[in-house]
Parts: C-alpha cells; sequence; structure tokens
C-alpha cells in the first residue's frame, strides 16, 4: 500500500487526539469510483448508529498506525484492498457506543476494485453515491466530503 501521507503528520494528529483526551481513535476512508461517486455503508438498524449512512471505517488497533487500520478496516467492511491512502480530510469527534471520547481522522483511499463490487461484513448496503445522495450522511461526514469535494477540485 502506497502512503503519501506524511508520518509526522501522523504523529502529531495522534498527539493532539491525546492532547484533547481522546480516548479511541476510528478511521475513515474517502473511497470514490471512477465516475466520481464515493462509497458509502449502511448501518444495520440495531447496531450503535443504526440507520446511519457513513464512509467506511473502524477503529484503530493497539500498536497499528492510522493508515494500516484504514487499510484493514476498508478490507474488512468491503472486500476492497487500499492501494494509495491519500490526502488527510480531517477529523471529527463523537462519544462511542461505551461512552469513550472518540475521534475519526479520515483520508482519501485509491482501491483495487473490479465494476464496483463491494462485499459487506458489517453493514446492510452500500451505496455510490453521487453528490446528492452523499447528504445521507452526518454533518461530521458532509464536512469531510465537502474538504474532498473542494480538494478535488483544484
Amino acid at each position: 500500500m502506497n502512503t503519501p501521507v506524511d508520518a509526522a503528520l501522523l504523529g502529531d494528529l495522534i498527539n493532539a487526539a491525546d492532547a484533547d483526551n481522546i480516548t479511541k481513535h476510528v478511521v475513515g476512508a474517502v473511497i470514490p469510483n471512477a465516475e466520481g461517486r464515493v462509497l458509502l455503508l449502511h448501518r444495520t438498524a440495531d447496531d450503535y448508529l443504526g440507520g446511519l449512512w457513513e464512509l467506511p471505517s473502524g477503529g484503530v488497533d493497539a500498536g497499528e498506525t492510522l493508515t494500516e487500520a484504514l487499510g484493514r478496516e476498508v478490507a474488512e467492511e468491503t472486500g476492497l484492498t487500499v492501494t494509495v491512502i491519500g490526502t488527510y480530510l480531517g477529523h471529527f469527534d463523537y462519544l462511542s457506543k461505551s461512552g469513550k471520547k472518540t475521534r475519526q481522522f479520515n483520508f482519501t483511499a485509491t482501491t483495487t476494485h473490479d465494476s464496483d463490487t463491494v462485499t459487506l461484513t458489517e453493514h446492510d448496503a452500500h451505496l455510490w453515491a453521487d453528490r446528492t445522495a452523499q447528504a445521507r450522511v452526518s454533518s461530521a461526514v458532509r464536512s469531510v466530503l465537502a474538504i474532498w469535494h473542494e480538494q478535488a477540485a483544484r
């Protein structure tokens, strides 16, 4: 996996989260397809935040870097393999199901996939969302997508 994200930036992100008393780290991926649609996943109704459309995302395990976690989580949730982790798109904070202060760090990601085939393991649906359908996500994820759109337009 190619990771042009600066290692110093990744360290600074973790240090800033620690300074803010964040106790859980999560990574999220903005994965566009060839048509510029973004992969969104739908949480099952009986899950924490059930019914929410979200980016492929998940927790960082002990001893794992943010980029290692991103590759693992995308593969686990979608069956897609991350080939490149691109730009850091910012973060947002929330309380996890267990009440932990959580920070989600978001990056662009390129994957290898045939005809956008996604294999779900934790979600009940997926969508390659155009700009209109991207409005289905939370306001925090909408902000991340707005940054991605702004950068893609440059």
